[in-house]
């Protein structure tokens, strides 16, 4: 790349970038704090109310020691949501909008991290990482058998080798200093897939927006991503960011890798060294498994949900409507631009545009509200309230609608005994009790909170009669616990 076209690109990156921006924003350095201690650690993502009220009370505590921020919490957040550095999002959970940081603002606080705490430049840990990647990258994409072989039994003779040291008594242990090494290397390595989840969020939220752009623009009915669909091809899975992240998804939720992950994270904490270690790096160390099984679990819904709703937008006529706006506001913009070689910009056209509007009047226009018009007349009557068997109504409350609490605890009870679990599983562990109803319970929570699979499985229930059923439902499997 030239000097020009590499000016050129950092220059539109100055413009664009939202890294750049935080980096280089009048109040830089307090608005990294803020957001790298609100929004940088364990809580990626806060509701508007919350976030404003800790902004407010840390840019007080700012003020007091010299920082000029004559803005309020809610206008620094309008203005980073402006240049991208926040991301507002519709909470699913409740009513009400959430913040998180933008990848681009998660890589400038990361960047300032690393200024502030430097780390070794060459390490011994570093350059092992590179060996065996290189060595394993150069072994499985090796097309030939013969050397393959050689590889794995020189491989093979190393380890006997080992296993005979080790048997002898015969080995070292890391000392303190090079483990501590090896764990900070580990921690900042780690440190950075957070950023890692959101930029791939991103690029699934941008390769949706251009897949709808490409239908609305696609001339006559049918288009090549149209058809895709149509065949049942998920654009989003099969994308570069789809396919890494699926592969990421599947290793975090295999459960001897996860097993074995714990169980080496407990190994090294038990270790003497890990008394050196920083209470947050501890910490990091123990919630780091959960950590990306929530992240990979959040992006996973995400792809999940954009994939149903690209489906559900082919599918109804929305597709349809907006392709129609497309149409006429092209063909307007056409003719707009071949009227202006003939007609003044200033020129009288004799139409009228009627536009919404609110009605303007004064107050004294409004009717107020008289509460003595709805006063009764009558004395009200007071009836003594029969008595009630609390069991009748429960058995009532039973019989019209599926007991979703129940069924939430079932599954969360086997998911904290056995990890991912389908809805077979979970009957045999919870036979249904409420016959069909807890079947059909069971699939609505899976529909909405669990990873769908291929296929079908079998299950099981008995009617109200006590008769056996049997059926066969789309094949689901809970990850994480439901609520």
């Amino acid at each position: 790349m030239s000097t020009l076209s590499t000016a050129y690109a950092a220059d539109r990156l100055a413009k664009e970038s939202p890294a750049w921006s935080l980096l280089r924003g009048r109040n830089a350095s307090a608005a990294v704090a803020l957001l790298g201690t609100h929004l940088g650690g364990e809580e990626r993502r806060r509701p508007a109310p919350e976030l404003f009220e800790l902004i407010d009370a840390d840019l007080q505590e700012l003020r007091d020691h010299g920082f000029e921020l004559p803005q309020t919490a809610q206008a620094y957040c309008s203005e980073w949501r402006n240049e991208g550095i926040l991301i507002r999002r519709v909470s699913e959970e409740a009513r009400g909008e959430t913040f998180e940081l933008s990848p681009g603002a998660l890589m400038a606080i990361q960047f300032v991290t690393q200024l502030a705490e430097p780390r070794q430049a060459v390490t011994e840990s570093r350059l092992s990482s590179i060996f065996t990647a290189l060595r394993q990258l150069a072994r499985d994409t090796d097309p030939s058998s013969a050397s393959r072989l050689e590889a794995l039994r020189a491989e093979q003779d190393r380890l006997t080798a080992e296993i005979e040291r080790v048997q002898a008594g015969n080995f070292e242990v890391l000392s303190t200093d090079r483990a501590l090494e090896r764990a900070t290397e580990l921690l900042l390595l780690a440190d950075e897939l957070p950023s890692d989840f959101a930029r791939v969020r991103g690029e699934l939220e941008a390769i949706n927006r251009q897949l709808r752009e490409r239908l609305i623009s696609q001339e006559g009915s049918r288009g090549t991503v149209l058809e895709d669909i149509f065949r049942g091809v998920d654009h989003l899975s099969e994308s570069d960011a789809g396919r890494s992240f699926n592969g990421f998804f599947s290793l975090i939720l295999d459960p001897e890798q996860s097993t074995e992950f714990e169980e080496s994270v407990g190994r090294v904490l038990d270790r003497d060294f890990a008394g050196e270690l920083t209470p947050r790096q501890t910490r990091f160390l123990r919630r780091m498994l959960p950590a990306l099984q929530d992240l990979s679990g959040e992006v996973h819904d995400v792809m999940t949900h954009l994939s149903r709703s690209l489906r559900r937008f082919v599918q109804s006529q929305e597709l349809e409507e907006d392709r129609r706006i497309n149409s006429l506001l092209r063909s307007t913009l056409k003719e707009g631009v071949e009227l202006s070689s003939s007609v003044r910009m200033w020129q009288q056209t004799g139409l009228n545009l009627d536009l919404t509007s609110v009605p303007l009047g004064t107050v004294a226009a409004f009717s107020l509200h008289n509460p003595a018009d709805s006063e009764t007349v009558g004395s009200i009557e007071t009836q003594d309230p029969a008595p009630v068997d609390l069991r009748e109504l429960r058995e009532l409350a039973r019989a019209s609608e599926i007991d979703m609490k129940e069924l939430i605890s079932n599954i969360n009870d086997v998911l904290e005994r056995r990890g991912a679990v389908t809805i077979a599983e979970i009957l045999e562990e919870h036979p249904a009790t409420q016959g069909v109803a807890s079947v059909v319970g069971l699939l609505v929570l899976a529909e909405n909170q669990a990873r769908e699979l291929s296929g079908e499985e079998p299950v099981s229930w008995k009617s109200s009669q006590g008769v056996a059923r049997h059926g066969v439902v789309p094949h689901y499997l809970f990850t994480r616990k439901v609520s």
